[in-house]
């Protein structure tokens, strides 16, 4: 066999999966895995067709036993309220990051306990200056990760417990930390550390006043993102070419490739020349933080050498199969990581699909060119590269004869651009065969696939891994020259992928249903078969391929909402607001985006709960377009996502309330303007049907005075009527306004209630929920916020008022339906509910 080792990784992987999906018991498995051995072992010596089942059930079953023995262990507690200012001490196991505002870093308070620590720095402070292996007392508010609580929401918690941190803690400006005596950790790290801080501090002398070469500089060459702003890397995003800028295998490879010709011209012997990169690559991956890409790298590479230095060939396919069984077993959990999957498809689509089209098209020729005038060369060539070789030296003989330039020159010549044209189709081979193996971790991951990537790849790949070496350059020896080409190549990638994103499509891509799924993935496994026995298997292969892949990447399937129904669905986006509404004849609304909120001076968070929070929750109902979003007032926990689902989800109108100047607002109305979004301010007495159902609108008055500043009492809010059932969303409206809606006499009967101001004490008078009459309320707090929200009177006088109540901080995400008779509750957590409601009845609870 000469891939023996892909069988097995298969029989591995299946074994993980089972094991994760079924919950089997490692004792079990320990006997069945010791028996399937046993058998293997006889097999091999009395039944050798029994052999190879035999081995692969053992491999199975050894994933399965190593999955149960990896499963990670019960999360420690600390005995303190998330409000709670706490006194914690332990060693520091990554030293300060310091970016705009704000130090991180990260302290080990227990064997296997961590908190990630943010402290804020206030204007003309300096920056804390922690290193490895300090010991350190700091009082801060503590809590635990925690995820947001919606379908396809990333899973936060299980990605910081995979490095051991349990909490984040925040130290507030001015707030007290000392440095212990002693030190702790390890000699060998805090080395690596020195190294790795070495090397920033370099990045940063060298690039002085420069914040976005700094923060891409080092975020390219030592994998440090505290000063990488989402803004300079969207247009990589956009085109595919972000990969060159964070570290990852690619990295490796140059490095390894600079450092092997430095050492080969130094006329160091192959192997030790393979061995001693190998060791660098280690190094790297280390001084990189231990980035999971970079490991996966350097172990590839490791195991190229062992295989060179045994005299054994290194089959493309089989190296990689066997760097995954070797992270797989050290770590199973890797398996379902989108950074492991994405490695890994990759670099089996180079060489399940890249390599073998570029062998038998423009490879051979590639080769062909070393040597193209050494007429010596060519009788132990295959005849029709021999061919290729004579026709350029004719060629070049000609072109001689008409002009008159060196014969040499012109060969030479011809020779350079024949390569670039081979390199250029190779890139846009490999980068076409990466994009389609990717494209659905791509799709369910991150919701991207590049078009333009297949192009921009072709030209950001040179430009970009130029920056690696000439970056290191800089940074070992502190010449400007070098940092000024790596500073002008990485502008030069920057504009690239600018230019391309004119012609990137504008839409994301949402999760594909499951049965194209499986028809991509078994497609992409025919066409390596095909590719084998090459024919028409061939081309229908590829084109089951290709039409598959543009399913995916077009989705042209409807939005996972149902007809003839009015659905509020509530997401969970901590302290905030963020309400998705479905229209009985399909159309959709999103009322408010959540956000961050940033005050006390405060550098906003580069997270974006619009971008990375309510539009995934979308793309998993199929969602690619909404018809209007609401702004019910421009407050940040409710303004600040909806620049990113304007851009994500293109409405056709955007109706506000009440919206004051402030940076909130003024970020959605830029991007409403750049959308070409209608912008419709609402007022009261507006009644009209929308989508099935019937809208009034019942705040602000027409002439309520705008303030300053954004107020909460500027909020949209909004009566949705669909047959006998009503909906009330009142936004952040505060008791004034309540007082003003009960004078009007206007209507405002509701069977469900979405709580005003997440249920403060500011808004919910008795008099108010009176009128309404709830059945069902729904808060939409942030989990042990800092308001204490929702408050306890609320709380009691909707228990007295015997309404449902449903938050978003307990039961995360919370969907409710009507037909116009009936209400129907579905939350994150899995508690259902289905009531009739008659007038007179309430239902008991």
């Amino acid at each position: 066999m000469k891939l023996p080792l892909i069988a097995p990784l298969v029989a591995f992987a299946m074994g993980i999966t089972a094991a994760r999906l079924l919950g089997l018991d490692s004792r079990s498995l320990f006997l069945a895995l010791s028996a399937l051995i046993a058998l293997a072992v006889l097999a091999s010596r009395f039944a050798p067709r029994l052999l190879l089942g035999s081995a692969l059930a053992a491999a199975t079953f050894a994933g399965a036993l190593l999955q149960t023995l990896h499963r990670p262990r019960p999360a420690p507690e600390i005995d303190a309220g998330a409000r709670e200012l706490v006194i914690l001490s332990g060693c520091v196991v990554n030293p300060t990051i310091f970016s705009e505002g704000r130090d991180q870093f990260i302290v080990e308070l227990a064997p296997h306990a961590r908190t990630r620590v943010t402290m804020t720095v206030r204007d003309g402070e300096t920056p804390l200056a922690l290193h490895y292996g300090q010991r350190i007392e700091f009082e801060a508010r503590i809590r635990a990760a925690r995820n947001f609580q919606n379908p396809g929401a990333f899973d936060y918690q299980g990605y910081l417990a995979r490095t051991d941190i349990y909490w984040t803690a925040s130290i507030p400006a001015g707030g007290a930390l000392s440095i212990l005596p002693g030190r702790c950790g390890s000699p060998l790290t805090a080395a690596i550390f020195a190294i790795r801080g070495a090397a920033l501090d370099r990045i940063e002398r060298l690039y002085a006043g420069n914040q976005y070469a700094t923060g891409m500089m080092e975020a390219t060459l030592i994998g440090e993102t505290g000063k990488l702003d989402r803004i300079w890397t969207e247009n990589f995003r956009r085109t595919g070419t972000y990969h060159m800028l964070v570290i990852d295998g690619l990295h490796i490879t140059i490095l390894a490739a600079f450092l092997l010709f430095l050492l080969r011209l130094c006329f160091v012997p192959e192997i030790t020349a393979l061995a001693i990169t190998a060791s660098g690559a280690w190094l790297y991956a280390a001084v990189s933080g231990w980035n999971a890409p970079a490991l996966r790298a350097a172990g590839g590479f490791a195991l190229y050498v062992m295989a060179r230095y045994f005299y054994r060939r290194g089959r493309f396919l089989n190296l990689l199969a066997a760097a995954a069984i070797v992270y797989l077993a050290f770590d199973p959990g890797q398996l379902l990581e989108p950074g492991f999957q994405l490695s890994f498809l990759a670099v089996a689509a180079i060489g399940a699909f890249a390599v073998p089209i570029l062998e038998s098209t423009t490879a051979p020729y590639s080769a062909a060119l070393r040597g193209v005038a050494e007429t010596s060369r060519d009788p132990r060539l295959a005849p029709l590269t021999a061919q290729f070789r004579v026709e350029l030296r004719l060629l070049a003989e000609t072109l001689h004869y008409y002009a008159r330039i060196p014969e040499t020159w012109i060969l030479r010549f011809l020779a350079l651009s024949t390569g670039v044209a081979f390199y250029a189709f190779e890139i846009a081979v490999v980068s076409t065969t990466i994009q389609i193996a990717v494209a659905l971790p791509m799709a369910i991951y991150f919701h991207r696939i590049s078009l333009t990537g297949l192009s921009a790849n072709i030209l950001a790949v040179p430009l970009l891994g130029l920056v690696v070496p000439a970056g290191f350059v800089a940074v070992f020896t502190g010449w400007h020259a070098p940092a000024q080409l790596a500073a002008w190549l990485l502008a030069a990638g920057q504009k690239v992928a600018e230019w391309h994103t004119r012609f990137e499509p504008a839409w994301r891509v949402v999760d594909p249903p499951s049965w194209l799924t499986i028809a991509f993935t078994a497609s992409l496994l025919l066409l390596v078969w095909a590719l084998r026995r090459r024919g028409v298997l061939l081309w229908a292969g590829g084109a089951l391929v290709l039409t598959l892949f543009a399913l995916v990447f077009v989705h042209p399937f409807p939005a996972d909402v149902r007809r003839g129904q009015l659905e509020l669905t509530t997401i969970d986006v901590g302290q905030g607001d963020s309400l998705l509404v479905a229209f009985p004849d399909g159309k959709l609304m999103l009322v408010d985006a959540g956000g961050l909120l940033s005050f006390g001076g405060r550098v906003p968070s580069r997270f974006d709960i619009g971008e990375d929070v309510v539009s995934p929750y979308l793309w998993t109902r199929s969602i690619r377009k909404l018809d209007v979003v609401v702004l019910t007032h421009a407050h940040d926990d409710h303004a600040r996502g909806l620049p990113a689902v304007l851009e994500n989800f293109h409405p056709a109108q955007l109706w506000t309330g009440v919206a004051p100047p402030c940076p909130a607002w003024s970020a959605v109305a830029a991007k409403a303007h750049e959308q070409g979004v209608q912008v419709v301010p609402m007022r009261s007495g507006r009644h009209f049907s929308f989508g099935g159902a019937q809208i009034d609108v019942l705040s602000p008055p027409p002439d309520y005075p705008p303030g300053d500043g954004p107020a909460n009492n500027d909020s949209l809010a909004l009566r949705l009527t669909y047959r006998q059932r009503s909906f009330l969303l009142t936004g952040d409206m505060e008791k004034p306004m309540e007082a003003r809606l009960l004078d009007s006499g206007l209507d405002l009967r509701a069977d469900v209630l979405k709580v005003g101001h997440h249920g403060s004490n500011t808004s919910s008078t008795a008099s108010f929920l009176s009128a309404v009459s709830p059945t069902f309320a729904v808060i939409s707090d942030g989990y042990a916020n800092s308001f204490h929200h929702p408050h306890p009177q609320v709380l009691s006088r909707l228990q007295a008022d015997r309404v449902g109540v449903y938050r978003t901080d307990v039961q995360g995400l919370i969907t409710i339906r009507t037909d116009g008779k009936t209400l129907s509750i579905e939350t994150f957590q899995g508690s259902e509910a289905s009531h009739n409601r008659y007038p007179g009845s309430v239902p008991d609870f």
